[in-house]
């Protein structure tokens, strides 16, 4: 080793290089000159990207049930998730429950193996790349593994009272009225409730689907908030929009 270093050091133009000059440098991967003007930190900001969209935040944070419908790419789903991270990051909420119907969407996906987590992996495989968007694979573990977040089929929630927690319902439109009826009903206290689901695009048979006839009794009712999102708020691809102009 004393002669390695011996020969690098009678070579002018040697490609091993001491890091540091002196040896008492500490090094800075930004640099001296980027400490004012880089974030270190990764934080996206969630922002309503429509005036319909920032009604949706709004009454999130003003109403402890709040129903919102809309076609596909309006951010419904997601919006709903980034609020109950926010929740529980700062401590309005001790967990957030996620549930959605086991319905697959127009095919049989046949025998799935595993145990009962395995099985409906594919169904609420959404709700985890929305979480995991926000909070980042090992976060989200460590939430997971703690019960801070917990993702259950809607079969799996009657006879539970949720206090304290930020519950959001997707895929609503494919529930029958007495499943949301149960669903709406285990509100517990200091809780919010958010239901999303787009009435057009039920995998139920016809007249099955409840969503549209419950958001439309709820909207009497001047402590829930029901938002009704249009193809004006999509924010996926713009063909997206146009598309559901004439599908």
């Amino acid at each position: 080793m004393a002669k390695r270093s011996a020969r690098q050091a009678a070579v002018p133009d040697s490609k091993v290089r001491s890091l540091f000059a002196d040896g008492t440098a500490v090094w800075d991967p930004l640099g001296e000159d980027d400490d004012a003007g880089r974030d270190r930190r990764y934080v996206r900001n969630v922002r309503p990207r429509s005036a319909n969209q920032e009604a949706f935040l709004d009454a999130i944070d003003s109403h402890n049930l709040v129903v919102a419908l809309g076609p596909a790419g309006t951010g419904k789903t997601y919006l709903a998730i980034s609020k109950a991270v926010e929740a529980l990051e700062d401590g309005s909420v001790s967990r957030i429950l996620l549930s959605r119907p086991a319905v697959e969407a127009g095919e049989s996906l046949g025998f799935l193996p595993g145990d009962l987590e395995d099985k409906l992996a594919p169904y609420l495989r959404p709700l985890y790349d929305a979480l995991n968007e926000r909070l980042g694979g090992k976060r989200l573990k460590q939430l997971l593994n703690d019960g801070s977040i917990e993702i259950a089929p809607v079969a799996y929630m009657r006879g539970r009272t949720l206090n304290n927690a930020f519950v959001v319902i997707d895929e609503a439109q494919n529930c029958t009225y007495g499943q949301l009826k149960m669903l709406l009903t285990r509100l517990g206290w200091h809780s919010t409730m958010v239901v999303t689901g787009d009435p057009d695009q039920t995998d139920l048979l016809p007249g099955i689907s409840g969503f549209s006839d419950i958001a439309g009794r709820l909207d009497r009712l001047d402590d829930v908030a029901v938002v009704r999102l249009g193809e004006q708020d999509i924010v996926r691809h713009p063909l997206v929009a146009s598309m559901l102009t004439v599908l």
